[in-house]
């Protein structure tokens, strides 16, 4: 029983013997943030492992015909099953047409669960009774919830006490300001805004410190790796190829992660993030969608390889694939300082200062508001096509809110999700700095295989809007968006490694000197939004799902989406330029 500290700060005082009678378990209390009673749980959890049946089990009473229901179907389904649910819980999940029931059968299919003799016959006398009645089976879960609302109801009259009505009176006010229709969009967009504006300006500096360092240990490098007489070739591989792609992956991932993820993980705690769920489960439940893909969709803010693990959260499978293959139309911090940087080249202006930086930041809110839409649209899209189905119901908790604990957040942020975000795509843009190396200094006729390359997709890249280096360096950079930039510089300046420019006056006239104008920035910053997720974010597709099929699927329908809008704006704009 855990957050005893806030029912102690609120006033109320719970009974845990009564609790536990009520329940038929053992009931501690405890403060995880504190460290208090933890010791008491293992205890009880060891109790409980030696002797399981020690603990009892409380039955719910529910509505008299669902009760002869499962006591005629107990028998059977004790026959087929030992689930150590237990054949009442398992009647009842039959009753109530549960999707997951192959996984308490043993891995049976349903339809070979219901077509056992006895079983079938049974649940068709059942269902034959249930009808005359006017009983439907939608109706069973409404039964079975009922009966679980009134039996807390009971057990809280029973075990809980408070001090008065008002105990939770601010934290209604707050939430009737933050989850309002017309206050809780207006706060929640401007909070999403705050949180951009501070990862931008926040991650400036310690990136080019952080950037400034590692290609100063790329000099050294290099010149031991060359007094050790290693040749040209070797020199160009390992550190222009593999350590410079590595140096640019961490200098630029690093700091916004290192500010993102504590930040987003200071609003969880606080109580904030799912009052946000609460806001949006009103458009996901229209797009046959689960709610809690709200808070995952958060995630990929920092980084979509987190928003992907974080959709275990989810229960149903459906909805869980709907989340993980619409999780990257939202940006990763990766793609930040590249969509900011045409914000500033083509929208905005270059100047410096608070203002700039504050309507870079809005900008970028309104791109973002862009890609939540596009999430609705393919989410509603999936479930009408390859993943049809309802939108499941599910218990959302608005927990009250509290002080977050800074330091642990800041550790925890930063082990938990950062270094092992970072970790990930370390593994996959070091031979991709290879790849890059070879294809930018083996040459063909003088000419090199990069030039190819982006030659020969320069046809398709114009009808997106954009030129083939751009198309090209979009799949160079899969397995990290970061490096999507300096391959276009490398590619417009033919050298045979990544680049960067001393200022975005010196890159924004390297890009018009290349053909690019507004529509151009527009088309690219449309592709850098919503296009195949990085190869980081794969590997976590794969890892979640256990399936190849759901992996290439994750892949071409973020991949088809970008074509087509990229294909679709830059033909408007250009009608109408």
């Amino acid at each position: 029983l855990n957050m005893m500290d806030e029912a102690m700060r609120k006033g109320i005082r719970i009974a845990p013997d009564i609790l536990a009678g009520r329940l038929g378990a053992p009931v501690v209390p405890v403060t995880a943030r504190r460290n208090q009673g933890l010791d008491q749980v293992m205890g009880q959890i060891s109790m409980l492992v030696s002797a399981p049946g020690a603990g009892g089990r409380r039955n719910i009473a529910y509505a008299p015909q669902l009760e002869q229901a499962i006591a005629r179907l107990e028998p059977p389904v004790a026959s087929l099953t030992d689930c150590a649910a237990g054949s009442r819980w398992l009647s009842l999940r039959l009753l109530e047409q549960d999707q997951a029931l192959p996984e308490y059968f043993d891995g049976r299919p349903a339809g070979s669960i219901a077509q056992d003799p006895v079983l079938s016959a049974e649940l068709t006398e059942i269902w034959e009774d249930f009808g005359a009645g006017g009983l439907e089976p939608q109706d069973i879960e409404y039964l079975t919830a009922s009966a679980l609302v009134q039996e807390a109801e009971e057990i809280y009259r029973a075990a809980v006490q408070t001090a008065g009505r008002d105990y939770n009176v601010a934290d209604r006010k707050i939430d009737r300001l933050l989850t309002g229709r017309r206050a809780g969009y207006p706060l929640m967009l401007a909070l999403l805004a705050l949180v951009f504006w501070l990862t931008i300006n926040g991650a400036n500096y310690p990136s080019q410190w952080l950037a400034g360092g590692l290609f100063w240990l790329e000099t050294q490098l290099g010149a031991l790796l060359l007094a050790c007489g290693a040749p040209d070739w070797l020199y160009g591989a390992l550190i222009l190829g593999v350590y410079r792609t590595l140096a640019w992956v961490v200098s630029v991932m690093l700091p916004p992660m290192a500010i993102f993820f504590p930040l987003f993980t200071l609003l969880e705690d606080s109580g904030y993030l799912p009052r946000v769920a609460f806001n949006l489960d009103r458009h996901f439940q229209k797009c046959c969608a689960c709610g809690k893909q709200a808070l995952t969709m958060c995630m990929g803010f920092g980084c979509n390889a987190a928003g992907v693990t974080g959709c275990r959260i989810i229960d149903s499978p459906r909805e869980r694939l709907i989340a993980i293959i619409t999780n990257c139309f939202v940006p990763c911090n990766g793609r930040f300082p590249a969509l900011i940087a045409l914000i500033t080249m083509f929208f905005i202006g270059s100047a410096g200062g608070f203002w700039p930086s504050v309507t870079s930041a809005l900008f970028l809110t309104a791109i973002i508001i862009f890609s939540i839409a596009v999430t609705f649209f393919v989410s509603r899209l999936l479930s009408r096509t390859i993943l049809r189905g309802v939108p499941s119901s599910f218990t959302l908790e608005l927990p009250p809110y509290r002080r977050p604990q800074f330091a642990q957040v800041i550790v925890r942020s930063l082990l938990d999700r950062t270094l092992f975000v970072l970790g990930r795509a370390v593994k996959v843009a070091a031979p991709a700095g290879l790849v890059i190396w070879l294809l930018a200094n083996i040459h063909l006729g003088g000419i090199s295989w990069l030039s190819y390359c982006a030659n020969f997709l320069d046809p398709l890249a114009q009808a997106l809007g954009m030129d083939g280096v751009i198309l090209l360096a979009f799949i160079l950079g899969a397995p990290a968006n970061e490096i999507v930039l300096p391959i276009i510089i490398m590619g417009y300046l033919s050298q045979g490694s990544l680049s960067e420019m001393d200022s975005l006056l010196s890159l924004r006239r390297l890009f018009i000197e290349n053909g690019w104008t507004w529509i151009t920035a527009g088309s690219t910053m449309l592709f850098y939004l919503i296009h195949w997720p990085c190869a980081t974010t794969s590997l976590t597709i794969y890892k979640e799902t256990q399936s190849l099929k759901w992996t290439l699927i994750s892949i071409f329908v973020p991949t088809i989406m970008g074509l087509l809008i990229c294909f679709a704006f830059a033909n408007a704009a250009r009608l109408f330029n």
